[in-house]
């Protein structure tokens, strides 16, 4: 899907703000409520807008500890650990990389035992497991979800 500028400050705006109503980003790009509504719909249906979510803070939901972890497994069997990760509660995020792991996550845990728990009695006991590492994170001075959006002279 081809995107013009307006699109690209509806999606800025909706970024900063994902309960932005259309009228308020309709007044703020001077549109109308409708037309906004129309290209919001055109942008969801097409996939550029994938969904909208509440951010949580995991430690007031008992997530007190968090981890990457770098898994290296068979060769052969990368989709199959991907589909099975994404099945294990506690694991945010997976991604298939190039590098000494084959496989990278986040994972979430109550506390050092639920993780361990996590990792050895579900993690490395899946098929095709072959080795980690865990990195359990101190702090998050940084995270954003929010992705830079180019201005349509820029491409």
């Amino acid at each position: 899907m081809e995107l013009d500028e307006t699109d690209r400050q509806i999606l800025r705006i909706l970024q900063e703000n994902a309960r932005t109503t259309f009228s308020e980003i309709a007044r703020r790009i001077d549109m109308s409520s409708a037309t906004v509504h129309d290209r919001v719909g055109r942008l969801e249906e097409s996939g550029v807008i994938q969904g909208y979510h509440a951010k949580l803070d995991p430690k007031a939901i008992d997530l007190g500890i968090s981890a990457i972890i770098g898994l290296r497994v068979e060769q052969g069997r990368e989709q199959d650990t991907l589909e099975r990760l994404q099945e294990i509660e506690g694991v945010q995020e997976v991604h298939l990389t190039t590098g000494e792991w084959d496989v990278m996550g986040r994972v979430y845990a109550e506390d050092a035992d639920a993780l361990r728990e996590l990792m050895f009695d579900r993690i490395a006991q899946m098929d095709g497991f072959a080795r980690s590492q865990t990195m359990v994170i101190l702090g998050t001075p940084h995270e954003s979800e929010e992705l830079p959006i180019a201005d349509e002279e820029e491409e």
